[in-house]
């Protein structure tokens, strides 16, 4: 398992040149990320997953290159392993019911790495994890009773009446979902302090290739694993805490009518996924009016005024944002930056975007900026930041 945080940031002091955080609202205090200790560079994956899976299918090998060449990415982390697979060998084998032992490997890995993100950003943070008062938990990845959300709990023994909230299966736009939640939690418990963990691992949904199931090759070059965690509350503790963007206001909206454009089933092999082809225009067609919904809280009109922390479903979706917005070319780094480095990691990858932002922002830039994820539904996640 490695992790990675920020440690060697110092505190920020209040300054003439640092912006006030609005009394009562929420912000983000720090950031930490984890990853299974499983690499893949893109380049390797195509033979890595005909090999694993015992496919000689050539034509299936070829579009599979090819996607991955588009998706962009250049690594990836998985939890899937050779020794897995040596354990596991009917996970490569289709049509076998593996449900049972997909959830034995995914459960505790999810939690593994929700919990190695945590201890990261607690680090950061700085104060004891006694002093959490609530945790939102949210993960596609696991299954089970009780659920993600006491286990993270338990292995970071915080105090016993720690407020838990468990947000399952709700997909890419889940890591939104739970800063719209933890900020709700803040601002509405004076003097909590919130650990929002994520997790996911592409374990659920891997299996060999198959013509019938093209969308599958697409999860194989896009989706990778990982796990990130960030503490959120209100009116900080100068002496000790270091609030970097404010959650300003938040909402959620879904598309009528688009409930099987984004569609997932649990079967006894697995989670399979199938994502329509209308997705991109579908995310196009309606951003322009979310995204106005949220800048006019405070008064925004031009949208190359704010930063953009964007979740990277895929480069389709990037591109037909940044052309129907107008946004400048660099607007979206941060988003193309963490697709390249860690792919669509599901929930987690909000959070990466948000920590490359940050670096970002330190080296001045815009004071208010939109983060924005999309997921089954169609469900649009979004929340208005202020930069600190």
């Amino acid at each position: 398992m490695s992790q990675t945080n920020n440690n060697g940031v110092p505190k920020q002091s209040m300054s003439p040149n640092r912006r006030v955080l609005t009394p009562g609202k929420a912000a983000v205090l720090a950031i930490g990320k984890a990853f299974p200790s499983q690499v893949i560079p893109q380049e390797c994956l195509v033979e890595g997953y005909f090999r694993d899976t015992n496919c000689d299918d050539l034509a299936m090998k070829e579009k599979l290159e090819r996607l991955c060449k588009t998706t962009t990415v250049k690594t990836r982390y998985t939890v899937l392993s050779k020794e897995i697979l040596e354990k596991y060998p009917e996970l490569a084998t289709e049509g076998l019911p593996t449900i049972k032992q997909r959830l034995d490997i995914a459960n505790p890995a999810v939690v593994e790495m929700a919990k190695q993100a945590s201890l990261a950003c607690i680090k950061e943070w700085g104060r004891p994890a006694g002093d959490i008062t609530h945790v939102v938990y949210v993960s596609s990845s696991e299954i089970r009773l009780p659920g993600g959300d006491l286990h993270l709990a338990s292995e970071l023994g915080l105090r016993t009446d720690v407020g838990r909230v468990m947000l399952y299966f709700l997909g890419c736009y889940g890591g939104v979902t739970g800063l719209r939640v933890a900020k709700d939690i803040a601002e509405n418990n004076p003097g909590s302090r919130i650990l929002l963990a994520t997790s996911e691992t592409t374990i659920l949904g891997f299996r060999p290739p198959n013509k019938a199931r093209p969308y599958d090759l697409v999860g194989a070059a896009l989706f990778g694993d990982g796990a990130a965690a960030v503490i959120i509350g209100t009116d900080p503790i100068t002496s000790l805490e270091s609030p970097f963007m404010e959650l300003n206001y938040a909402v959620q909206q879904f598309l009528p009518g688009t409930q099987n454009v984004i569609d997932g089933r649990l079967s006894e092999e697995g989670i399979n996924f199938k994502l329509g082809r209308d997705l991109p225009q579908k995310i196009e067609d309606n951003i322009e009016e979310f995204c106005k919904k949220l800048m006019a809280k405070a008064g925004l009109k031009e949208f190359n005024d704010l930063f953009w922390a964007v979740h990277p479903g895929g480069p389709a979706i990037l591109n037909r944002l940044e052309r129907t917005l107008g946004l400048k070319s660099k607007k979206l780094e941060c988003s193309r930056r963490t697709l390249m480095d860690y792919g669509n990691v599901s929930s987690n990858t909000i959070i990466y975007v948000m920590e490359y932002m940050r670096e970002e922002l330190k080296r001045g830039g815009e004071e208010w900026g939109l983060a924005l994820a999309f997921g089954p539904g169609i469900t649009f996640e979004g929340i208005l930041l202020r930069s600190l």
